[in-house]
């Protein structure tokens, strides 16, 4: 019988496979070339899946040749703990994104869909590289969108600054519209341009108004509490993330903290269709 781990770690290295650029590498070849991308991602995914350090990691996976054969490498043959981090910062964003857009094509996706937004706290950075890029924020303000039937994550936006929620949302959901047919959100997302944008496209926008008047008041009565309830299931997602993969993004520059929040998203996407698979 397949464990849970090795069915995972099945799954992640043929979204990683089918992510990178071209036809997949060997996993491994001799000279410049070394690890090839996909090898890298399922690695990564193992350490958050796990939990685990780098040196860690390395050092389980050795004494674990099954799932080894499932990278298609040897034990003795692994890489060494600072090459993976390394190379991390090396694989540009779109491939990280095309993992999470796989992980989620594992789900059936239902009629509703929600956004919102959180802080994922950061391990701080060294005061010099604080300086010179501006890095005044604890938190890295992660923006996410969700089906509600599975709690699948569609998407995310990360940003070191603190942008209102309305300014993220079209960003966000403009490259996700074709997934979109009921949109839930706070009143954060308050915002009568982006609910016209919204239906022009055929979705529905189910948006807390906030009551400065009576007009707000009227259109909250108005709301299909039922549906709009549903956007309860993103806070549960935000929790999960934090309680099975860490409450702390330890990647020290802004771009590898961005790629590691993703990470986290498609494995949590992964795991969730292992859940409800059950093979």
């Amino acid at each position: 019988m397949h464990t849970k781990l090795a069915r995972f770690t099945n799954k992640v290295v043929t979204l990683a496979q089918k992510a990178v650029v071209g036809t997949p590498k060997l996993a491994v070849q001799k000279g410049f070339s070394g690890y090839a991308d996909w090898v890298i991602v399922s690695i990564h995914a193992l350490k958050t899946y796990l939990n685990h350090p780098y040196r860690r990691l390395l050092d389980v996976l050795y004494e674990m040749p099954r799932i080894c054969g499932i990278l298609d490498l040897e034990p003795r043959t692994l890489p060494d703990f600072t090459t993976v981090c390394a190379r991390m910062q090396e694989l540009k964003m779109p491939l990280w994104r095309d993992l999470l857009r796989l992980s989620a094509q594992l789900h059936e996706t239902g009629k509703i869909q929600a956004i919102d937004a959180t802080g994922m706290d950061r391990v701080a950075a060294s005061q010099h590289y604080a300086k010179r890029t501006n890095y005044t924020f604890r938190a890295v303000k992660t923006t996410a969108l969700i089906d509600c039937k599975t709690s699948a994550i569609l998407d995310i936006h990360c940003s070191m600054k603190q942008p209102h929620d309305t300014q993220i949302a079209w960003q966000l959901l403009m490259r996700n519209l074709d997934k979109l047919s009921i949109l839930t959100a706070d009143k954060g997302y308050d915002w009568e341009i982006l609910r016209r944008r919204l239906r022009s496209e055929g979705v529905k926008p189910v948006i807390k108004h906030r009551e400065f008047g009576w007009h707000g008041v009227a259109n909250n009565v108005l709301l299909d509490d039922k549906t709009y309830h549903q956007r309860s299931n993103i806070e549960s997602t935000f929790f999960a993330l934090r309680r099975k993969y860490g409450e702390i993004v330890r990647a020290r520059t802004w771009f590898g903290q961005f790629r590691e929040l993703v990470l986290k998203c498609a494995v949590r996407n992964v795991e969730l269709a292992l859940d409800r698979s059950n093979v």
